[in-house]
């Protein structure tokens, strides 16, 4: 059942709901009611919103992953440096020179490693895990 409601627009307002009706071959209330059902229904700054706040939460996790991620490379580069300090003791002068070349080659070396290992997808994040909890031999079955 429907109800019947009697509404005035202004003659310009009307003309323009007349042709939209022609052109789409549809009934004025046909018009009339789909734009009232618009207007009430959750418009669209309400859904842009709404598409807002999934994507700012999305992007909060995403960034307190990094700060993570972040912090724990801060920890584990300077754990390492302080471990090498602490164990590496200082050269003579005279072996100085050497320890240069082999120290640019065991970098040469270092950085092409380190370019396999980012190429290829491994990460110290996928690692660490593996590391402080193996697989024991009842995981895999």
């Amino acid at each position: 059942m429907r109800t019947r409601l009697n509404v005035y627009f202004p003659p310009a307002l009307a003309k323009q709901v007349d042709e939209l009706a022609i052109r789409r071959r549809i009934s004025r209330s046909a018009i009339v009611e789909a734009a009232v059902a618009s207007y009430l229904s959750p418009d669209g700054a309400d859904r842009m919103e709404a598409a807002f706040a999934r994507r700012l939460d999305r992007l909060s996790r995403q960034v307190l992953r990094l700060e993570r991620n972040t912090g724990l490379t801060t920890e584990a580069l300077a754990l390492f440096v302080r471990f090498w300090l602490s164990v590496t003791p200082p050269l003579p002068d005279e072996d100085q020179a050497a320890a240069q070349v082999k120290g640019r080659k065991r970098y040469e070396g270092f950085v092409e490693t380190l370019g396999r290992r980012y190429a290829s997808g491994k990460s110290l994040m996928d690692e660490i895990p593996e590391d402080v909890w193996p697989k024991s031999p009842t995981d895999s079955e």
